[in-house]
């Protein structure tokens, strides 16, 4: 019931078309049922020597089925304008909430459940309510004035289709008792499904290089099989309900036909009439498919209810990272400070991702990060944003622990550039200005006339106006990266982070990228993560990390002198530095 509330909570502007589709469904549910009643008096006038009878009776009949078809339409028209705006408005909601979500939220839920979530998830829920507020009101209407009409006519005959109810009842809530769990699986093979499809379409190109098509195949269709499986059983109970509910209505219309027919006989017509054997048999009819109509409805419903559990779950959680009533929202300094710092990805993770960091940043100065692959060079980074929460200790920002700040207003004094740049399918110009959306065009162009852009971005046939394709393809990765430098110079935070922000970049790139930075850090706090230590050389400081451990901290000369993992380091940038591949063996470096 909660989840139902918190569903129908999201109509809001909708809640008007929601109330008048079911008053609607109750007139044309009205109208149907007194059309076998009118139609008793229609068949027996037949046994007279008039017709004028039988032309008022039609015409009445014609009456009522416009009457009844035109509050059809408005239900079905009241009914599709709810279900769809319900749709708007959870997708919506969902949409709002994912973003309010921490790194450690969207870990929990994975990024293809919520994709889930909010496409299959939603359309299942949007064609379970459109059919709930019509059919399931519509369908107990019909078998309660069916049931009542046919009992007035003829009170054994509507025993018969009484005594039928409760039998296809239970028939139906044991075929939907089994099939509940199947579907509730079902669902969570989907995510996995689609977290595949996901995987392979992002790195289609690592796919093709390496010619893997028939792996990843396999593996699609190995998941694509199980939930087949799966679908495929429940299938195979749902289907049950056509033929039991089938078998049972033809046997009780003939059993109506059968007594029925004795009772005109016995009785010379004085107890049940022609007439009112066919408005039995019609009520029977409505009766009985309108049970068959039920089946279909606790199908939909049941795959609609593990649907809307799977959005309640989204809309209700409470993101990890919440701003304090009255967080502070101006930073004083760059100043950033970790006292007796740990942390873990999960309250179920064995060993700290991060242990016992004691580290201080003066604001305007350069901090250097180094250390090999799974350090937690990154981890420490996304603390000082907020993007997790510490486990153990503190971690201030101008003076302030980052959790007494409004988690906007801190991420607001933040410039940072990943390794990893993401472009989206628009202009250049909307990609940059990402950074500082009121921006004028003027400023969008002197950011990117300062991170080196502006030659490659009027090479291109519309300029500042051209659309980049997804994830920025129809650029090179050195443009894509000075692309993200120029909306970190447009957003003008007080402190830069570059995350490895260099790593991959050719000499030519990388001349005119360190020319960028140099535009972005002025006057800033620069935290590096660096993969090539020459470029952090003449830091403030330098850390050095080893297995989520504070393990050196200070100069490049210091350091080299006092720390062997850094030395090592070192070394091994020299190596890389210097070797080439040949096809003799042994001169691999010179």
């Amino acid at each position: 019931m909660r989840t139902i509330g918190i569903l129908l909570g999201r109509l809001r502007e909708f809640k008007s078309p929601a109330l008048l589709t079911p008053l609607f469904i109750v007139g044309e549910v009205v109208f149907e049922c007194l059309i076998p009643l009118i139609m008793v008096s229609l068949v027996d006038a037949l046994d007279g020597t008039s017709l004028a009878p039988v032309a008022r009776l039609g015409t009445i009949l014609i009456g009522l089925a416009f009457a009844s078809l035109a509050c059809g339409v408005l239900a079905a028209r009241f009914s599709a304008t709810a279900s769809v705006g319900l749709a708007k408005n959870l997708r919506q909601d969902l949409f709002f909430r994912v973003q309010d979500f921490s790194f450690a939220d969207i870990d929990r839920f994975s990024t293809s459940s919520l994709v889930t979530r909010m496409t299959t998830d939603v359309t299942n829920v949007q064609n379970a309510f459109g059919m709930l507020i019509r059919i399931a009101v519509r369908v107990p209407l019909m078998i309660v004035f069916s049931i009542v009409m046919a009992w007035r006519i003829n009170v054994s005959m509507a025993l018969i289709f009484l005594a039928m109810v409760p039998v296809l009842a239970i028939i139906l809530a044991l075929i939907v008792l089994v099939a509940f769990p199947i579907f509730r699986r079902i669902f969570k093979k989907y995510d996995a499904l689609n977290n595949s499809v996901q995987e392979n379409v992002a790195a289609i190109r690592v796919v093709k290089s390496f010619v893997t098509e028939e792996h990843e195949t396999t593996k699609f269709r190995a998941a694509s099989q199980d939930v087949r499986k799966d679908f495929t059983n429940a299938e195979k109970l749902i289907a049950l309900n056509g033929p039991v509910m089938m078998l049972f209505i033809f046997s009780a219309i003939m059993a109506v036909d059968y007594f029925g027919a004795g009772i005109i006989v016995n009785s010379a017509g004085t107890e049940l009439t022609k007439g009112g054997l066919t408005a039995l048999i019609t009520y029977g009819i409505q009766i009985l498919s309108h049970m068959l109509m039920l089946a279909f409805i606790f199908v939909m419903t049941t795959m609609a209810a593990e649907s809307a559990h799977r959005i309640a779950e989204v809309l209700t959680h409470e993101p990890s990272l919440s701003s304090p009533p009255g967080g502070a929202t101006e930073v004083a300094d760059g100043t950033v400070v970790f006292e007796g710092v740990s942390f873990k990805y999960s309250d179920k993770a064995e060993e700290n991702a991060l242990s016992d960091i004691d580290l201080r940043i003066e604001s305007g100065s350069t901090l250097g990060i180094v250390g090999g692959t799974g350090s937690a060079k990154t981890s420490l980074i996304q603390l000082i944003c907020r993007l997790y929460d510490v486990s153990e200790g503190v971690v201030t920002v101008g003076g302030r622990d980052v959790r007494d700040w409004k988690v906007d207003a801190l991420l607001s004094n933040f410039s940072m550039v990943f390794q990893g740049v993401y472009l989206f399918d628009d202009t250049i110009e909307n990609n940059i200005k990402f950074g500082n959306p009121s921006a004028t065009h003027e400023q969008v162009v002197d950011a990117a006339r300062r991170a080196c852009c502006e030659e490659f971005i009027q090479a291109l046939p519309n300029g500042y106006e051209t659309r980049l394709g997804e994830g920025g393809s129809m650029l090179s990765g050195g443009e894509r990266q000075r692309l993200s430098i120029a909306r970190a110079i447009l957003k003008d935070a007080p402190i830069v982070v570059l995350d490895e922000a260099t790593a991959y970049a050719d000499p030519e790139n990388e001349e005119k990228m360190e020319a960028a930075i140099r535009e972005l850090v002025k006057g800033k706090t620069l935290i590096v993560i660096a993969h090539k230590l020459p470029s952090i050389v003449d830091a403030d400081q330098i850390l050095v990390m080893d297995h989520g451990h504070l393990v050196a901290n200070g100069k490049h000369k210091d350091l080299l002198e006092s720390s062997a993992e850094y030395r090592k380091l070192w070394d091994a940038t020299l190596f890389s530095k210097d070797w080439k591949i040949s096809r003799k063996e042994g001169e691999m470096n010179v």
